[in-house]
This record gives C-alpha cells, structure tokens and sequence, in this order.
C-alpha cells in the first residue's frame, strides 16, 4: 500500500474521484496538475489512509521513506535542495481532508528555512529582506502550530517592532528588525519548549505533517465535523507543495477567487487580492485587501489568465469554483481549487442558471442534488447577518433560524411586553401546554431543559418559530439567569440562533429573504423526481398548520394529534370533568362535550386538507398530563390549602400518575381502560367528515390506532373504530381506512400479524428510539447526549438523525413483514425525524410511501426525498 502520491501521479481513473484516499485538495491538485495541465507549484500528497494509520499506531518507517522518495523527486523537478546553503527548497505543508473545512486545521509555509538555508534564500532572491520575512514568518507558525507555543508572544513582539519602526504594514518592517526577530522568536521557542528552534529540514517536515495530522483531532475539527456531520474516522491528507512567494516585491501579489459570487449567485468572479503578500495575509484579515477586479488594473495580463483558468475550472467541474492563487514576479501559479461553499440564495440561482449554460449543462436532477437542506433553510428561515457575536449558551437547535427580543421568564409577562409593542424571548426551565399563549407570543424560546422532542421543541417546529432547548448551563433565578458567567435579567436583549442552539448576548441583526423564483424552481423539479415514489406529507394538529403546509407543498397530513385539541384553554375543563367523572352519566356528558368540540376542530383540518389524506391519530398521552402537576399541588396543599375542585383534581392526578408514565397507560392501552374515548373521537371524525361531503367536498380520513404491539389489540380497537362508524349510519363516499403507529420493536418484528387488521403503517420513530436505545429523550438529550458523541460512543443524535442501523434496521424489517401480512400497505413515517434529510434518506431506501414532518420543514423533506429518490433508484409504485 502506498501511502505518498505525487501531484503528476498516474492514478487509474481522474484524480478528483479519489477524495477518499487524495482528501480534497489533494484530488484537486492532482486535477488541476495532470489533467488541466495549469500552472500548480509541484508537490506531493500524504494521503488519508496515512492519516488514520498514524492516529491508530503512530508514525511507522514506511512514512519515512515514502515521503524522503517524494521529497527527491520534488527536488529533481524544482533543482533545488530543501535546506540547501545556497539554493534551498521551501515547502508548505496543508491539510486536505475529504469534505472542505476550512480555517479548522493547521498549515505550515516556507518551511526548510534554518540559519544557514536563509542566507542561500537571500542568495537566490537577492533580496535579504524578503529572506529574513520568511524566515520570521516560519518561525512563528512552526512554533505556533508545531511546537504549542502561544501565537500572541510573537505577535506582541511584531507589533513593538513595527512601533519601534513607525511602520503602518508588515511590509514595512526593516530587515535589521526581521533579523532581530527571528533571533528573538527563536529564544522564545527554547524558552517556552525547552529546546532550540529545529533546524534539520526533515525534523522540519516531519513535525509539521504530524501537526497536521493531530489537528484533524483538534476542538475547532471536531466540533465543526459535528456541526456539518462529517464522520470522525475519514482522516485528513497533507500536501506538501513548493513555495511560490507573493511577498517578493510590488510586483507579486496572493488572492482567493472564486469563479461566481458566493453570496449571490451572479455569474461574476468574485474574490480578495493583495500585492507583496503571502496567503495567509488575506484570509487572517490582518490587512486590508483589494478587491479581485483591482488585477485588471494593476497585472492586466495576469488578470486575463486568471479569468480563462476560472472558465476552464467552471466547465471542468461543472460548478462554482473557490480558488487560492500566487502571483510570483509576474508569474501566476494555482494553488487551490475546490467546489466553493455558497449561500443559500446563490446556490439555487446558480443550480439553475447551470442549467441553461451549454458549457456546463446540469441536468434537472443533478441541480436537485446540489442544493442541501441548509441552503433552503437560509431562504426560508430569518438569518443573522454577522458572524461576530458573543456566545454566552449552547443548547439544541431545535426549531432553525434567527431571533432577537428582550428575555422574559413567564408567558403573562411574554404577552405584557409584546402587548407593548416589544420583542420577546420566553426563558423558561420547560415549557407546557400552559405556556403556549406566551410560545405563540414570542419571537423565540429557549428552556434549560427537554430534548429535540420537548414541548417546547415540537410546538416551536410547528409554528416555524426559532427555539433552542436543553440549554444546561443556564441557570433561571427568578426573573434572570446566568450562564457561563454572564447575567441576563428581565429585559435585557439576547439573540438566538436555533439552528446552531447558541444563545447570544445582545441584539444582532437580522436578515428575511423571500423565496426566490429559483427556489420554486428546484423545489418542482424535486417533486417531478418523487411523484409516484415518495410523497411528503406534514405533522399539523389545527386549521392554521395544516393551510401552512399545504402552501409549503404538504400532500396530506401523515400525524394530527388529537390531544392538542384537548389543551386548548375552552377545552381542557372538560377534559378535566371526564377524567373526575364519578358515574358513567357524568362521564358520558362530558365526552359528549368534547365530541362537539372535536367536531369543529377536525372540520376545520379536513376543509384545509380537501381531497388529500389525513391521518388522524386517536389519543396518545396518559391522562396525568391534562392534571395540575401533582408537586405544585402538594406544595399548596401544604401552604394554604386546596380548594375543593383542586382537592379533587390533585387526587385524580395522583390517581393517574405513573412511575414511567411514557411506558404506561397511553396509546391504545389508555382505548382499553376508557373505551368511550376512542368512540367519541372517531364519531366527531366521521360527522365532520360528512358534513364536508353533503357539501361538496371530498375528505380522504385515515384513522390511526397509536403504540399496539399484537393483532388482538389492534382488532379490539378496530372494532371500537368500526362500531362507531356504523353507528353514524350512512356518509356517502368519505373515504376512510383504518391503521396503526408502530412505535415498539415488538410492533415492528410482529408487523406481519398486524398489518392483517390493519390498512396502512405509521412508524412513530421518536418513540420507536426511545425504546430501541432505552433512552428517555428528554432526560439524556439534555445531560449525556453530547458527552456520548464527543466521545465516540455514539456518531450523533439518534433523537435528531435515525439510527440507520438499530431504528432503521427494525423499520426495515417493520415494512418488510407489513407487506408480507398485507402486500398493499400503505407505509408512512410520522416523527421528527421525517424532516431530516439524512433520515429520509434511509427511509426512503427501507421503502417508505410517504414522510411526514412539522409544515416549516415540509420544503425541505421534499427535496430531500426526490434526493433519495436519486440515489436509490426508487421505482413507482
């Protein structure tokens, strides 16, 4: 096995297809060296499997005579020798692992400079400045990077000694200070590591490319693979290529181009420029740069290649390109290339536009592939405008985009200030079905508690409005909290961004852009692709969710949960008076309550959702959670007292509290004790539902039995279902079928016996988790989840990404048996994870009909699913 590959190696097949073993930049040196034929300095790739072998067993001999072999034959190429006294071989060395990461791993430039090769850099340059600057700037990044020594003790030393010089730029630094300093950063070196700067070019080489290594390991790479979801065991390759020096002199110069506007999408190069610098100049921000049409006036020449390599990089890879370029005394080399990041906005426009460009000629479905979940979720969702805040929190994401508003500890007080015409953010431990006037109230929520399925999580998705929950480290002290150190009292300003979970201190701007013409464009194109294979349906439990998604693009409601009904503030009173009911009469007039009261409300979804399929899941949750909390109860007992109707609420709430309530009496085992239930709900559905159709409409109801796990429950309940729907005579042609959640691994591996009574599946995949993993979501998400995966233990989030091998191993086998019991059944998916696009995609491979998910996430499952259409080949059905 090799382990070491020259820029000009001669792979099997084109080196951009090798990310894999070549890492990125690596592939795309290779590329643009032995395929394109530009004008690369020559090098020579350590790949990622040297990568991973060394994380696993260290450094091995291989490595050294693999890379002293390329190091030869660098030096034949250039006729030079690294470390050579009168002609020496400088040499960076970068990182390049396969998925862009840029600015989270380390880099180190003009390395094989020592005392005696800067003379012989002096020599060949004839310019004994730029010599000793190398020779500075080496130093410095060696002994920050290699060496662990602290970046500011040189930079405070730099900046006396442009004080000492008067100097307003680097460049302006004289050579007898830049020899002072390297002879100053070098005692710092001896000072802080307790050896002498190393002046052997291979110890050089060798430090610096096991650096590299190492800062694939480092806190910003790992919590930025986190953030992206790049798996931690791929490893990153180095290169190491031949200096080029754009700080030669006034005519030399460094830039980042990028072949479009990244922001935008305008077919216009776009980019940073700046004469006598190196690289690294432009990227820290430690001067000023020019902008990349300023080559036109100063290297008119270097300006008119620069743009045809841009036109010859766009039609070879078929996309935008971000490059890294030198100008080296008028001489242009290409350092860099890669598929450059991009907004939202520009990612679209470009998608399509590239379309209808004959040099580069997407197709349809290759634009639907361009475009990631992000890029929608920027259009759709309010965004920050800088990155520059002040991060005092982190919790979940739970529902994306940007907020800012005063901080208020209560709903009362939420709706107090927003009544004044302020912006409000609700700070709470948790929130509850109490809370949801002052949720509907607020710019955004955070809790310190609860997981990506939380109340407050699940309800804020639904609304489209920013939350971020699970935020441990802030600790709610009457009307103020404090995390980290900060202290944020009612009133004062913060910001969220629920799509990183990062509370911010203070107001940040915001920026809303509207969905854009090639926003639609994509998102038809992606339903093109999925029509007859894979429909998106949405999670909407009112009216007003159900016409959002449809706007969205929903084709149908895959969960409405009743029990949201049943909270709302006219309706949780007589829930409330059913539960206390003491004889079968009370009982049954309080249903009859509800039942009118369902009516209206299931009316108003079907109307919304006319002619498309809605699927009604009866009620789920236990009884306790429509009761006063039992603590809050005790405590006031034991204060003032209760009065007679709390007396009675708090010993029905004891009553019908459970240990593990989640594991309790919920579901189709809360049918079995209070069979009434099940019958009011469905009789309330069916006169709705032929109300519409006496009227013109044409309601399509899937009734749905949530958490059996054998056929004999789903039969007794279907039986319940079926004797209501007789009971209400005739209702002309509503189309009705009857089905179930499988939300158990009982459920899943039995799932042959129950689709026998059953017309269609529901997967309930937040439950199903839970069970699978033996987690209780919203206690380890908010205590243990980020240990597990910082540690390895877990690759991510089961609760926000499916666990393809456990979860989705069983919703495999679930569908697999389901259609073995009935070959026509139908089969959805329901939790929160049918908005995930990494989900979908496992879903849609296991053979899914449909996903389903929050309305403000619908755009993005489309695409998604016509995503997963692509890959997996997924045939009509």
């Amino acid at each position: 096995m090799n382990f070491v590959f020259d820029f000009d190696f001669h792979h099997a097949k084109a080196p951009r297809d090798m990310r894999d073993l070549l890492g990125g930049k690596g592939a795309n040196l290779a590329e643009m060296t032995s395929v394109l034929k530009l004008p690369v300095p020559p090098g020579f790739t350590i790949s990622t499997q040297a990568c991973r072998e060394y994380m696993h067993s260290g450094w091995i001999p291989q490595f050294d005579l693999e890379i002293d072999a390329a190091l030869g034959r660098l030096e034949d190429k250039m006729k030079k020798r690294i470390g050579d006294p009168t002609n020496p071989l400088l040499v960076s060395v970068r990182s390049g692992a396969k998925f862009s990461m840029p600015g989270m791993m380390d880099t180190v430039l003009n390395l094989g400079l020592n005392d005696i090769s800067v003379g012989g850099l002096h020599d060949q340059t004839q310019d004994e400045r730029f010599a000793y600057d190398s020779y500075r700037r080496f130093i410095q990044m060696y002994g920050r990077i290699v060496l662990g020594v602290k970046g500011e003790v040189f930079d405070d030393l730099f900046d006396a000694a442009k004080d000492l010089a008067s100097a307003r730029s680097d460049s302006q630094v004289p050579t007898v200070l830049l020899s002072y300093l390297v002879n100053s950063y070098k005692e710092i070196v001896l000072r802080y590591v307790g050896a002498a700067f190393p002046q052997d070019p291979k110890e050089q080489l060798r430090g610096a490319i096991e650096a590299v290594f190492r800062s694939w390991n480092g806190e910003r790479a790992i919590a930025y693979r986190q953030r992206e979801g790049i798996p931690d065991d791929l490893g990153t390759a180095v290169n190491v290529q031949t200096m080029v020096f754009g700080n030669r002199d006034d005519n030399s110069g460094t830039g980042v181009g990028f072949t479009r506007n990244p922001s935008t999408g305008e077919a216009l190069a776009y980019g940073d420029f700046l004469v006598n610098a190196q690289g690294e100049d432009v990227v820290a921000g430690v001067r000023n740069t020019e902008p990349l049409s300023a080559i036109a006036q100063r290297f008119p020449v270097i300006d008119k290649e620069l743009r045809e390599i841009f036109g010859r990089l766009e039609r070879h890879y078929r996309d935008m390109c971000d490059t890294e370029f030198t100008i080296e005394q008028g001489k242009l080399w290409m350092l860099q290339t890669r598929v450059g990041k991009r907004t939202g906005l520009a990612a679209l426009k470009m998608a399509v536009d590239m379309t209808n460009e004959p040099d580069i000629g997407l197709s349809r479905e290759e634009a639907v592939l361009r475009i990631t979940s992000e890029h929608l979720d920027q259009v759709l969702h309010p965004q920050f405008t800088t990155t520059e805040v002040e991060v005092i929190a982190r919790g979940l994401g739970a529902s994306p985009g940007a907020a800012v508003g005063k901080a208020y500890f209560s709903s009362e007080d939420v709706i107090a200030a927003t009544q004044r015409g302020e912006r409000a953010i609700l700070v709470r431990k948790e929130t509850s079905p109490e809370d949801v006037s002052g949720m509907l109230a607020a710019e955004g929520i955070v809790t310190s508690r609860g997981g990506l399925v939380s109340h407050a999580a699940v309800v804020a998705r639904g609304w489209g409005k920013p939350a971020i929950v699970g935020v441990d480290s802030i600790h709610i002290i009457g009307r103020s909290f404090v995390a980290n150190g900060f202290s944020v009292v009612e009133g004062d300003e913060i910001s969220l961004n629920g799509t990183t979970g990062e509370v911010i201190l203070g107001a940040v701007e915001v920026s809303v852009s509207e969905p854009s013409f090639e926003f639609e464009m994509i998102l038809g194109w992606a339903d093109d692709i999925r029509k007859g294979k894979v429909a998106v349906r949405t999670n909407a439990d009112t009216a007003q969710d159900a016409a959002n998604a449809r706007k969205f693009g929903a084709e149908g409601i895959g969960l409405c949960r009743t029990e949201h009904m049943f909270l709302a503030e006219d309706r949780l009173p007589i829930v409330r008076r059913m539960i206390l009911a003491e004889t079968e009469a009370d009982e049954a007039d309080a249903l009859e309550e509800l039942r009118i009261a369902q009516r209206i409300d299931f009316r108003e979804i079907l109307l919304a959702m006319d002619t498309l399929p809605v699927t009604v899941r009866l009620l789920d949750p236990p009884l306790h959670e429509f009761l006063p909390d039992t603590e809050f109860l005790a405590i006031k007992e034991a204060s003032i007292g209760l009065t007679e109707e709390e007396g009675r609420l708090y010993k029905a709430a004891r009553a019908w509290r459970e240990v593990n309530p989640m594991l309790g009496t919920r579901g189709v085992r809360l049918g079995v004790m209070k069979p009434g239930l099940y019958s009011m709900q469905v009789r309330a559905l069916i006169e709705a539902a032929r109300d519409l159709a006496d009227n013109g409409f044409h309601p399509n109801v899937e009734i749905m039995i949530p958490l059996t796990v054998a056929r004999a429950e789903l039969e007794l309940a279907r039986s319940w279902v079926e004797d209501a729907i007789s009971s209400e005579g005739d209702f002309g042609d509503v189309a009705i079928s009857i089905g179930t959640m499988i939300e158990t691994p009982r459920a899943a591996i039995c799932a042959n016996e129950i689709a026998q009574v059953a017309e269609f599946f529901s997967f309930g995949t937040n439950d199903l988790t839970q069970m699978t993993f033996g987690f209780s979501r919203d206690d380890v998400e908010g205590k243990m989840m980020a240990t597990y995966i910082d540690q390895g233990l877990l690759p991510s989030n089961p609760f926000k990404s499916l666990d393809g091998d456990g979860v989705g191993e069983l919703v495999r086998i679930g569908i697999a048996k389901g259609r073995q019991g009935r070959p026509s059944l139908k089969v959805g998916i329901c939790g929160e994870h049918g908005g995930d696009p990494a989900s979908i995609d496992i879903l849609v491979d296991a053979g899914v009909d449909y996903v389903s998910c929050s309305p403000f996430r619908v755009p993005i499952a489309r695409l998604a699913a016509a995503q997963a259409v692509l890959r997996h080949g997924v045939s009509d059905k």
